[in-house]
């Protein structure tokens, strides 16, 4: 159990919760447009939760024992948690333990993620652990980004790429940049979760903290509800800024994402990445 992220995770959600979001009775009568703090009271969550004041602020202190999954239900249904977030505070207080180091081991790519990646055709697409490491890909991924087979095994990580290549791979443009990184905050905040004292994991963490500043308020809210799909605009040295949608799938069973990149049917943008990954297919 992290009593501190715990704590932490606690206070980051009664803060995002909109008082005047709440339904009638759920906060105090004067208290809905007077307050110092944002979100909701401790001593609201607690009654919410159905719970005694004293014992939410020593949860929200680091300071009070392991909670019960009851108590966790109670708390997931007053701070409005996300199946995911309830999953995350579970995590935190130690109900579903954290991964063996055997089990932290990178796991072997199924076939049937790899044949899938491969007949996708015209989709630039690649696979990704928890740990934003890019597993597989695929030819047209390789034209659209870059050679992953030519960089060291370090860098064919999904965050280290953003850091070396943010200036040619994504443009700030309509917030592109900034939802990016929060994604990446989402994704590395849940799986320190799942692999507490991961070193490898917390030197990327790090890293892109230090170069990101979108990414350091993610990490920082406890976000853990990555949205499946977002925009990036890409610029490519060949054909020049291309307005993509990029889709992040879960492969059944395992820990890892396959993530798509598209276009809108009919922009230029569509033709441009057709004539592209025509021209890096090989003839049959």
């Amino acid at each position: 159990m992290s009593r501190r992220e715990l704590a932490d995770f606690l206070r980051r959600r009664r803060e995002a919760l909109h008082p005047d979001r709440m339904p009638a009775g759920a906060v105090h009568p004067h208290g809905r447009h007077a307050r110092r703090t944002p979100g909701l009271r401790r001593e609201e969550v607690a009654a919410l939760a159905g719970m005694s004041t004293s014992y939410y602020e020593r949860l929200e202190q680091a300071r009070a024992p392991r909670p019960s999954p009851q108590v966790l239900t109670a708390l997931g249904t007053a701070l409005r948690l996300t199946a995911a977030e309830r999953e995350h505070l579970a995590r935190l207080a130690g109900q579903i333990p954290p991964r063996t180091d055997e089990e932290a081991v990178r796991p072997p790519v199924p076939e049937a993620a790899l044949r899938l990646l491969h007949r996708l055709g015209p989709l630039p697409a690649y696979l990704v652990d928890e740990r934003e490491n890019i597993l597989a890909w695929n030819t047209a991924a390789t034209a659209l980004i870059t050679d992953f087979g030519r960089l060291p095994v370090p860098e064919r990580n999904v965050v280290r790429l953003a850091v070396r290549l943010g200036g040619t791979l994504c443009s700030a443009a309509e917030g592109a940049e900034g939802d990016f990184a929060r994604q990446s905050a989402a994704h590395l905040r849940a799986a320190s979760a799942r692999l507490p004292g991961d070193r490898a994991l917390g030197e990327l963490v790090n890293e892109y903290a230090a170069h990101d500043a979108d990414f350091l308020t993610g990490w920082r809210s406890h976000a853990v509800d990555p949205v499946p799909a977002l925009r990036k605009r890409l610029r490519h040295p060949e054909l020049g800024e291309l307005d993509l949608e990029v889709q992040t799938l879960l492969v059944p069973g395992t820990e890892l994402r396959l993530v798509l990149y598209s276009a809108e049917p009919g922009s230029a943008s569509a033709a441009a990445l057709d004539r592209l990954c025509a021209a890096a297919t090989p003839a049959p």
